[in-house]
């Protein structure tokens, strides 16, 4: 078993910037997941995308923005017809009202446009603070703060980047320890290698090219089952 590796919480900007570098070197293609071709695209994924794999998402966004290409589509569906046409990412009935709720305020107050600030964004029906990272850097390249979804949530303590456990807190410890510049890719590196390594309930230790400055790396019990973060 790997001994206990010390980091110091005083100042993490040094050892985030060493696993920002390493995790660069090993997804250099990492980017969000969901298809999107335009700002209103990337919004109404992000929404399905709540409690619901970006895969499965993706299943249903063709199909859907084949049938809905604007926000006045979506404002006068039939929300049973839009129900239905997002059932299968669960929740729906939530969704499609946050969805349609979203459209009729960007037609009302925004001039048809989703919005490119975080105060604005912010105020659509379904919006909180991951979905408004998501979709403003995605869209607009406007990076206000840093996406913490369950991967991002995972890792950054794993790593030792925080030891807090709400997103919205987790979000303010990243962004006063990681660089401005990396605040965009972060969690899709995060993401990728969450993904492919350091899984939730079997992380492959062995195969981390992070391991070696991770303080959570071998962390291991008697039997050999990961024991996690103490």
């Amino acid at each position: 078993m790997k001994k206990s590796l010390k980091i110091n919480r005083k100042d993490l900007s040094p050892h985030v910037v060493k696993v920002i570098k390493i995790l660069r070197k090993a997804y250099p293609d990492a980017k969000c997941a969901l298809y999107f071709s335009n700002p209103l695209e990337i919004l109404v994924a992000t929404i399905l995308s709540a409690q619901c794999t970006d895969v499965r998402v993706n299943m249903v966004t063709p199909g859907l923005f084949r049938k809905y290409k604007s926000c006045a589509d979506y404002a006068k569906a039939k929300p049973e017809d839009l129900q239905k046409d997002i059932k299968s990412t669960g929740f729906y009935r939530n969704k499609a009202k946050s969805i349609q709720g979203a459209c009729r305020m960007i037609l009302e107050k925004f001039g048809g446009e989703v919005p490119r600030t975080m105060k604005e964004i912010l105020e659509l029906p379904g919006v909180a603070r991951k979905t408004a990272n998501v979709v403003l850097h995605n869209a607009y390249g406007v990076v206000e703060g840093i996406v913490v979804d369950t991967h991002v949530r995972r890792l950054s303590r794993r790593l030792g980047f925080t030891v807090l456990n709400v997103p919205e807190k987790i979000e303010q410890d990243l962004l006063k320890i990681v660089p401005r510049k990396d605040w965009g890719d972060l969690s899709y590196l995060l993401i990728d290698h969450g993904r492919a390594v350091c899984k939730a309930q079997k992380p492959d230790c062995r195969a981390c090219p992070v391991s070696q400055v991770c303080p959570s790396a071998f962390s291991f019990d008697a039997k050999g089952r990961w024991i996690g973060v103490k």
